[in-house]
């Protein structure tokens, strides 16, 4: 059954993500909050700065109207970055029970910890509105090229959730299901901290041998704290978790990997930033995992070091050796 969608972001994720639920027969409206980027849209239907070689069919509705974006929708789907999606929420009025909300956010906010999926409900005051989230190793650049993808859908409500999977699910995109809505959600947030670690080894010219550890390592740590809070164990070793994190650690798609490329390179934080048009949300989320693990007292090593080389000015080479140098332990069981 045909759904009426509105796809709230246009980044390049948005884009592709709109173009796929087109591609399924459903009706979709796609908002861009700044003006010039939507004027770019209607005229071109094109942001090559955002996503090269793609050109949005005429089916998609375009509009700079929160209220247009909305009007009679069945779906939202929210594809803006996380440290921005509690002021996007915060604007949506009267949502009729039965429209649910799908985000794609990968990030935890910084001033409140919360996950998306509790900001979102925040924002609504309603524990009542269906909220899923949608992850997994899922580069845009892909999609929109119909390469053959594999995420997940997590949400508390079982029949909601194989809605979203049904929504989105096509000869070359496949959603699963999961119950574990805590676990999807930080494992789509923290692997963006790890891929930054990862790109600060290649930078550095590390070699295969480091990515492995830090890969490994890093779903060792991303496990422990998701399960302190709530998390499924197993969910890490699924899309959301190992699945993304080696996607996003070893792509040249990743925008947090070519953060911690360029660092390990010897740029600062605010040169690469500078020059970036599109959001690596494990930038901020360093932050927020760092403060998690304090405040769940999980040892997290690499985002700790992660966060230290990014806002502290820590030497990449030290970080790399102080995590080489910490008391030896056994992997199994601790």
């Amino acid at each position: 059954m045909a759904e009426r969608i509105a796809m709230l972001g246009a980044g390049s994720w948005g884009m592709a993500t709109a173009n796929l639920l087109a591609e399924n027969g459903h009706e979709v409206t796609l908002w861009e909050f700044d003006r010039t980027e939507y004027q770019k849209l209607v005229e071109d239907r094109s942001i090559p700065e955002k996503l090269k070689n793609f050109v949005l069919p005429e089916s998609i509705r375009i509009t700079h109207d929160l209220n247009t974006a909305l009007d009679d929708v069945t779906l939202i789907v929210l594809a803006v970055p996380s440290q921005v999606l509690r002021a996007v929420v915060s604007k949506i009025d009267n949502l009729p029970l039965d429209v649910g909300i799908v985000h794609l956010s990968k990030g935890i906010e910084i001033s409140s910890l919360k996950r998306m999926s509790e900001v979102i409900s925040e924002e609504l005051h309603t524990a009542t509105i269906d909220i899923a989230a949608l992850s997994g190793p899922s580069h845009a650049e892909e999609v929109i090229r119909r390469m053959p993808t594999a995420v997940v859908a997590a949400g508390a409500s079982e029949s909601f959730v194989q809605r979203v999977q049904s929504v989105f699910s096509n000869s070359y995109f496949r959603v699963y299901d999961s119950p574990d809505l805590i676990g999807v959600e930080l494992g789509g947030a923290l692997k963006n901290i790890v891929a930054i670690a990862a790109g600060i080894a290649d930078g550095l010219k590390m070699g295969d041998n480091t990515r492995g550890a830090i890969l490994t390592r890093g779903l060792a740590e991303i496990t422990r704290l998701g399960t302190a809070m709530g998390a499924q164990p197993d969910t890490f070793a699924g899309l959301s978790g190992i699945g993304d994190l080696i996607t996003t650690c070893t792509s040249g798609h990743s925008r947090n990997r070519h953060v911690g490329l360029s660092i390990g390179r010897g740029a600062t934080l605010e040169e690469v930033l500078a020059g970036m048009v599109m959001v690596a949300e494990g930038v901020q989320t360093a932050r927020s995992g760092f403060e998690l693990a304090c405040r769940h007292d999980v040892e997290m090593p690499i985002t700790t070091q992660v966060y230290k080389v990014l806002f502290e000015d820590k030497p990449a080479q030290q970080a790399v050796s102080e995590l080489m140098s910490r008391k030896l332990k056994s992997e199994i069981w601790q």
